[in-house]
């Protein structure tokens, strides 16, 4: 079964545009920026802007016959240097902050879906970015999915080679039907002067030092087989949400709590459905973005937020999101979503802005 973090997606390139559009429903969202290309992980910065993660546009390079490649149907991949990182500002324009950085796509057969940067994360005034578009699996040569620093400057520096460190340190339950020997990171999030990255594909969270030491802490898959985890917050331990497998079986993921030091896993959670986000609100409360409710094939205009209530039962918040990627509180204490992450044309992504009640 192909269960990586965009398998079979897709499906969302056989919807028109304007149908998914329309079914967005939630009177408390409204758009907050647009023009995005493949919209993942998102942060605020110091500055007060919103910085976004970019897949990007893919390419048409390849590497068959240097390397190790993805299988059919996920494989070949291909691609070329067209993820950026951007900011938005306060009031929705859109600034490049890096650009060129590796971004690669699926075969054909699977819709050509895009990875690129997968998410940003600030220590003090520093960003650091999560690749997951490169490496020559996935069809770029001399690069590697890793951590980068982004420069004052708009140039980045790899500190961390992820790629490298998956090769010489295999989890226990890797998936054979879809695996990736470059990974596809999802997301990333800064805690106690560290980086943590979960990786959905071989199922893992690593830290890393801003020196560029990686450090395995747990083996997700090792307990709880694969069940590709690809969200993480921090609220004291981490919190981890995974998408799982496909076809879609609504409420058939969860919200796992791991501690930062030992790494020990339990459910926190339950009951949720494909969980690509997971916020804390100011009160503590946790919120869940699901990309797709719906059972079978990922759908758009099914995706939605989700509060988990004191009894452990969910609220929804808003619905109607296409493939939306991300999520995060701003300083202003709204929720900020990526949307239409997964799947449509260049410039289509957007950022939407949720009053939460």
């Amino acid at each position: 079964m192909c269960s990586k973090i965009h398998s079979t997606l897709y499906v969302c390139v056989l919807l028109t545009f304007l149908i998914a559009t329309s079914l967005l429903t939630s009177a408390q969202v409204t758009v907050f920026a647009t023009g995005l290309n493949n919209p993942r992980g998102i942060k605020f910065g110091p500055d007060g802007f919103l910085y976004v993660a970019e897949g990007g546009l893919g390419g048409s390079r390849s590497t068959g016959g240097q390397c190790d490649q993805v299988i059919e149907p996920v494989g070949p991949y291909s691609g070329d240097f067209t993820a950026r990182i951007s900011k938005i500002s306060p009031t929705g324009k859109r600034l490049t902050v890096a650009e060129h950085l590796p971004s690669s796509q699926t075969s054909p057969a699977l819709g050509s879906l895009i990875s690129g940067v997968a998410d940003v994360a600030f220590l003090g005034n520093t960003l650091y970015a999560l690749l997951a578009g490169a490496g020559c699996s996935h069809g770029l040569a001399g690069t590697t999915n890793g951590v980068i620093k982004v420069n004052s400057d708009r140039t980045w520096t790899l500190i961390a080679d992820l790629s490298a460190f998956q090769k010489t340190h295999p989890v226990k339950n890797p998936e054979p039907d879809d695996f990736e020997p470059d990974g596809t990171w999802y997301g990333m999030v800064t805690a106690k002067g560290l980086l943590y990255a979960v990786e959905p594909n071989h199922g893992e969270v690593d830290y890393v030092t801003t020196s560029g030491t990686i450090t395995r802490l747990i083996d997700v898959s090792a307990s709880q087989g694969h069940i590709v985890p690809s969200s993480i917050t921090y609220r004291e331990s981490l919190y981890v949400g995974n998408l799982n497998t496909f076809p879609v079986v609504p409420g058939s993921s969860n919200i796992f709590k791991i501690t930062r030091v030992s790494g020990q896993i339990s459910v926190f959670q339950p009951g949720v459905t494909t969980a690509l986000g997971v916020a804390f609100d100011s009160q503590g409360r946790l919120y869940v973005l699901e990309t797709s409710t719906v059972p079978g094939n990922p759908t758009p205009g099914t995706g939605d937020v989700v509060r988990v209530k004191n009894d452990g039962t969910l609220e929804t918040i808003t619905s109607g999101l296409t493939f939306p990627t991300a999520m995060t509180f701003g300083p202003d204490g709204k929720l900020y979503v990526s949307n239409f992450g997964f799947g449509f044309p260049a410039g289509s992504g957007q950022i939407l802005r949720i009053d939460v009640p």
